[in-house]
């Protein structure tokens, strides 16, 4: 069971602060609820069962597991799938776990298709601009938190971290 005041990941709401649990006769009797607060949809409220089996519910990540993450970009595996069909599939299905390491993966991707593509001379796809940034936005949401940056500054630290370590491996 989580805490209030602790910072969760649930499902398509994202990041969101455990305000309360409790029960709410006027939904369910004898149900208790977290009631949360998405961090980046400031004034809105959430209800959700804290026995629910159909929401992803989970903490995030701590500082430790994004450093480990961060330093695994380099070798998470991209989806390379030719078919336009296929690929929305497989997005979906990533998409779905809502897991930091499914995101990057997504987000890198897309980041070296969209490479491709320019270099044929086409844009990038709605499809892959609607997972970019459902991607972007949950990851650089997350691990927002425990690297205690706001959500826009995620980005350019991934890159720096990324770029910092491409130079140390040159060096050595």
């Amino acid at each position: 069971m989580f805490q209030v005041g602790e910072y969760i990941v649930c499902d398509h709401n994202g990041v969101c602060k455990v305000l309360g649990i409790a029960e709410m006769p006027e939904l369910k009797k004898d149900i208790l609820y977290y009631q949360l607060e998405p961090v980046y949809s400031k004034g809105s409220r959430i209800f959700v069962p804290v026995d629910s089996d159909k929401l992803v519910l989970r903490r995030v990540s701590s500082e430790e597991e994004v450093e480990a993450l961060l330093d695994e970009i380099p070798s998470i595996e991209t989806m390379w799938i030719s078919n336009e069909k296929k690929r929305e599939e497989e997005y979906r299905e990533v998409a779905r776990r809502y897991e930091c390491r499914e995101w990057v993966k997504i987000i890198k991707t897309i980041y070296l298709r969209k490479k491709s593509r320019r270099l044929e001379g086409k844009k990038i796809t709605y499809i892959d601009e609607k997972y970019m940034k459902l991607a972007e936005d949950n990851l650089y949401g997350e691990i927002s938190i425990p690297l205690h940056l706001t959500p826009d500054k995620v980005e350019k630290f991934i890159r720096e971290r990324i770029n910092k370590a491409a130079v140390s491996v040159i060096e050595e």
